[in-house]
């Protein structure tokens, strides 16, 4: 009888989520360091870090933290169990009008220079030791955008970066990615778009199109951030500030 009772109670406290397949989850703390929100980016973070959210549009001018504030809630969310892994993608278009060509190496090599952004972030979030553990479980790795057909993400936090470089078709490709128990952050500012040949960006029509109560109720939101939640430098605050009285064609 004993045994038939304790077993009866483990069932009734067993996880009633739905099972699918995944990864498991990191084991080992992490040591995220705070740092000094705005108001706005604190309630980012309130608004990431909801069980309910599965993606969020964020846009903002160069400097309002966009990539750091994602990456410091992928982080939150790997440490506490909720994600298995952070998967960082970008767009293979550079920033310039001057095209530098092939660069050398192989496959890990050329998305080493892509990734830029997101390692100076973890080392502004995590000590050197707990870089060394995420890299060491492949627990984060970046992807070029056009390589993510077909993929299925089950428990990741996914971060499309510069994504005022990619057009409504390849938005749409990684949004569709998500499966179960995953977030995404689609990253952009608007201003600093790189696409050349005609191609139209789609970032600003998506976000547009999914702000509205019915994606909410699907965990869909569109947030904007502004220069006044520039955290870079007081100059950047004032260049960007300086750069709306130019015309739309005449910016960055």
């Amino acid at each position: 009888m004993c045994n038939i009772a304790y077993n009866f109670n483990r069932m009734s406290k067993q996880d009633k989520s739905p099972k699918v397949a995944q990864r498991g989850k990191l084991t080992t703390g992490l040591q995220i360091k705070d740092l000094k929100w705005t108001k706005k980016q604190q309630d980012f973070i309130k608004l990431a870090l909801d069980k309910e959210t599965k993606l969020i549009f964020v846009s903002g001018p160069a400097g309002s933290s966009k990539t750091l504030l994602s990456i410091y809630c992928s982080l939150c969310l790997i440490r506490d169990k909720k994600v298995s892994d952070i998967i960082y993608v970008r767009s293979p278009v550079e920033s310039s009008d001057s095209k530098i060509g092939f660069l050398p190496g192989d496959a890990d090599e050329k998305l080493k220079y892509y990734n830029l952004p997101f390692s100076d972030k973890l080392v502004e979030l995590l000590s050197k030791s707990d870089i060394e553990l995420l890299n060491k479980q492949n627990r984060i790795s970046g992807h070029p955008l056009s390589f993510v057909r077909g993929m299925s993400w089950n428990c990741k936090s996914i971060i499309l970066d510069e994504a005022q470089n990619c057009t409504q078709k390849e938005i749409v490709t990684l949004m569709t990615r998500l499966g179960k128990f995953s977030k995404c952050f689609i990253l952009a500012d608007p201003e600093q778009t790189d696409l050349t040949n005609g191609k139209a960006g789609g970032f600003q029509k998506l976000c547009k199109l999914f702000n509205d109560q019915e994606s909410k109720k699907f965990g869909i939101y569109s947030f904007y951030l502004t220069e006044e939640d520039i955290m870079r430098s007081e100059l950047v605050k004032y260049m960007v500030s300086k750069l709306k009285d130019l015309s739309p064609t005449s910016r960055v």
